[in-house]
């Protein structure tokens, strides 16, 4: 598709330059046309026309290409949501009647995948609407956010101890996007941290601090953690745009991001919200 769209735009263009000097020699040698202002306006007017027919050729194709990709992932979407709830609520049914542990256990990781699976959706949903929304605003219990992602991330990290100390805090912002913020600086906090299990979050005063204990950075780390595709350990999985991510996200919602580190002693992420 995107290579005959290249083709077209190169011809069209090719095209267009030709007759371009071709209207401009006739002007200027066949006719001799003295009004040289009548020939700018002439040659200004099939410029504009010839503009307007390449960026129509260009985009309405990437613009219906783009709308085929929305259609087919809302409909993804929705299929997706009568599965999971089956599974969720079939899980359930089957753990009421199960008493053997290492059943249990079984249907609990079933529970966990499904959790995931959820999250997966919400964000797809969530991405669907940013893309056709300027902006999202919700009110959120702050407090009660933390609670429910730590209780989701302690199901994939069990051998992390997560120590809360949270105020009640109200704020106006992004409930998902703020949601996948969190869960990022978290499991980082769990990544750079393979010789301790302990994560330290507190919430105050509209500040929230996410403490790890791990390898920490010096001062020269600390400058580069926002660019794309650092990682200040490479044998890390990831591809290092979590922060970068991170940053835009709290620079659009108003959100003041600092960061406090030292090697071996580990990071303490730093979140400002505006009061209201």
């Amino acid at each position: 598709m995107f290579r005959n769209l290249r083709i077209e735009i190169f011809i069209y263009y090719f095209l267009t330059v030709v007759t371009f000097l071709g209207i401009f020699y006739y002007f200027l040698v066949v006719i001799q046309v003295q009004n040289i202002i009548w020939l700018v306006i002439v040659l200004l007017g099939f410029i504009t026309l010839a503009g307007v027919m390449i960026s129509k050729l260009a985009i309405d194709p990437l613009t219906e290409h783009i709308q085929n990709l929305q259609n087919l992932s809302k409909e993804t979407l929705h299929e997706l949501n009568l599965p999971i709830s089956t599974i969720v609520s079939s899980a359930q049914m089957l753990k009421k009647n199960m008493s053997d542990e290492k059943s249990l256990k079984r249907v609990g990781r079933i529970e966990t995948a499904c959790s995931m699976l959820q999250e997966r959706y919400n964000e797809l949903d969530y991405m669907i609407k940013t893309q056709t929304l300027q902006e999202i605003k919700e009110s959120v219990e702050l407090d009660e956010l933390l609670r429910a992602r730590v209780a989701f991330l302690s199901s994939i990290y069990g051998h992390i101890e997560f120590s809360l100390e949270l105020e009640n805090t109200h704020i106006i912002s992004d409930k998902i996007g703020l949601s996948k913020i969190i869960d990022n600086l978290i499991d980082n906090g769990v990544k750079y941290s393979p010789n301790s299990n302990k994560i330290d979050i507190k919430l105050t005063e509209n500040s929230l601090e996410i403490r790890d204990y791990g390898c920490g950075m010096d001062e020269v780390e600390l400058l580069q953690i926002f660019d794309h595709y650092y990682q200040s350990n490479e044998n890390m999985q990831g591809f290092g745009i979590g922060l970068s991510m991170v940053k835009k996200f709290c620079d659009k919602n108003d959100i003041k991001l600092s960061f406090k580190s030292k090697p071996e002693m580990g990071t303490t992420v730093i979140l400002n919200f505006k009061q209201i």
